[in-house]
């Protein structure tokens, strides 16, 4: 499920956004297309540690998400893991490794961090609000 890109002016606000507003956009996309983006290689996801946290950086599209594989990511693509698959694997594979999410980092600014599970319930919570 592939969406448009966005407009300049859009995607330049958007990236205006402080790390509470960025990770409400994420929800709000997240529920609208059903799929949550990741950087993979042929290794698996990238991690990386913030504040002690060893996290899963998750985008809200793919746009977005090729924004970050630059320099030390260069070379992982950017790939969709839809919502029903995340809910059901990975929030409970990443609890199982003590992992936590940076919610839409930017390469300037890290991003919020939550556990998977307090993901999960905010991504519930938004998917209950848009119905």
């Amino acid at each position: 499920m592939s969406s448009q890109p966005l407009e300049s002016s859009r995607k330049t606000e958007i990236l205006n956004f402080d790390a509470e507003q960025r990770c409400k956009y994420l929800l709000k996309q997240v529920v609208a297309n059903q799929q949550v983006w990741i950087l993979t290689d042929e290794h698996g996801s990238v991690m990386v540690t913030t504040d002690e946290e060893d996290c899963i950086p998750v985008w809200p599209n793919e746009e977005f998400a090729q924004m970050w594989a630059t320099n030390e990511w260069e070379g992982f693509e950017p790939k969709a893991i839809p919502l029903t698959q995340w809910h059901k694997k990975w929030t409970s594979g990443l609890e199982e490794d003590e992992l936590s999410v940076v919610v839409f980092p930017l390469p300037d600014d890290e991003g919020a961090v939550l556990y998977p599970t307090e993901l999960d319930d905010e991504i519930k919570q938004m998917a209950n609000k848009v119905k």
